[in-house]
Parts: structure tokens; sequence; C-alpha cells
């Protein structure tokens, strides 16, 4: 019986290198992601690093990225250490040119707004921008070219710059239940073989296999 791809394999689509299942590229300590999440380049997989802009290692701030997650190319994460000062007169940063500037920041700190956290089964399209601190719920979908600068609910379809809301992509009911079932938990071996099931709109036949788990 087949088990599915193997999510510790690099390249899962045979004589493909532009695919790469994403967690066996990346290996820093501010970025986490889980199985099957994928990441797609028209040139090099390995520009996904260069996507995550400043994740500096004195910032104590994450990208967190769920499972079975479809990120398009040019897709980009900012983290906290892009941010500058806001609350005071000017928002250039003197303290990191020095020369007599080191103590611009005296007293003070850089805004921190959290880590970026991306949820399962969320596809973010093509050069869509993530903003540092914004959570993106399960199920989302992120229209190309977005800009996201707040948090999205679970199963939320969202576009533009700022990313606003289009629509939800299910009833609030059947969001409950699909955030119950968490079917990117189940054995592989249940998601192989209800592969038919999630690529439909039959969430009560996901609840009867759920509730087999109970």
């Amino acid at each position: 019986m087949k088990q599915g791809p193997n999510p510790n394999e690099k390249f899962p689509l045979e004589g493909y290198n532009k695919l790469c299942f994403l967690k066996n590229i990346v290996d820093h300590p501010q970025i986490e992601i889980g199985d099957y999440t994928y990441y797609d380049d028209h040139e090099d997989v390995n520009n996904f690093l260069k996507s995550v802009k400043y994740n500096f290692d004195f910032i104590d701030d994450k990208l967190i990225i769920g499972k079975f997650c479809s990120i398009a190319s040019g897709v980009q994460f900012l983290l906290n250490g892009g941010n500058h000062l806001t609350s005071g007169i000017s928002s250039f940063p003197f303290a990191i040119f020095g020369n007599g500037w080191e103590g611009a920041m005296e007293g003070k700190e850089y805004p921190v707004r959290g880590n970026i956290e991306i949820g399962n089964d969320v596809w973010i399209g093509h050069e869509a921008v993530i903003l540092p601190g914004v959570k993106v719920g399960d199920g989302c979908i992120i229209g190309a070219q977005s800009v996201v600068s707040k948090d999205m609910e679970p199963y939320t379809i969202a576009a533009g710059n700022p990313a606003k809301t289009i629509r939800k992509r299910f009833s609030e009911s059947e969001i409950e239940s699909l955030l119950e079932i968490q079917w990117w938990n189940w054995p592989i071996e249940t998601i192989t073989a209800n592969i038919q099931n999630l690529t439909a709109y039959n969430i009560d036949a996901l609840k009867a296999i759920h509730n087999q788990f109970k």
C-alpha cells in the first residue's frame, strides 16, 4: 500500500529540482517548517533563505510554517530586524552607524511585533509579502503580490495591498469542524487513503474519519 511521498526527501517530483519539501533545505534556528510544506522557485529553491528578510539572531523572533503549505516563488517574509523606531521624531537608525551616534537608542527599543506564524494547509501566492508579527490561520489562501500586514483568520481568502478578506472559504460551522478535524495531523496512511475526500467538498466524510480517532 502506498503511503504518500517521503516528507524527508528534498525534491519529491522526480527529475524536477525547482520544487522542494522546504524543511529539508532550511537549517536555521529562527525558522520552523512542517512536513510536506513545499516551496516552488522559478530559479533555485535555495533562494528561500533570501526571501526571509531581517532574521537577525540578536532579535528573538521566528518564522513558523505549518504542514502541507504551498509557497510560491518570490514570497517574502519580513521579520522584526527591519523595523525602525516610530515613536520618536525621526525613524532614522542613527545608532547602527556609530561615530558619535552609538547612544541614540539608549533607553529605547525598536518595535518588535512577534513571530510570523503560518498555519497548516496555507497557500501563499506569487510574490506575496508577509509582515512581522502576522499570523495566517489554517487553510488560508493569500493572493499573488498581496501584502499581509494583519492576522488572517482560518480559511480566509485574502488579497491586495494591504491584504483584505475577500471571503471565507467555508461557513463558520464548517470551519469550526475543520479546525477540530485537523486532517494534517492524521497518520500519513489515513491521509493517503482519503486523498479523494480531501480534494472534494465533503466535510461530513472527514468528520467520520476523525471520529475514528476519538
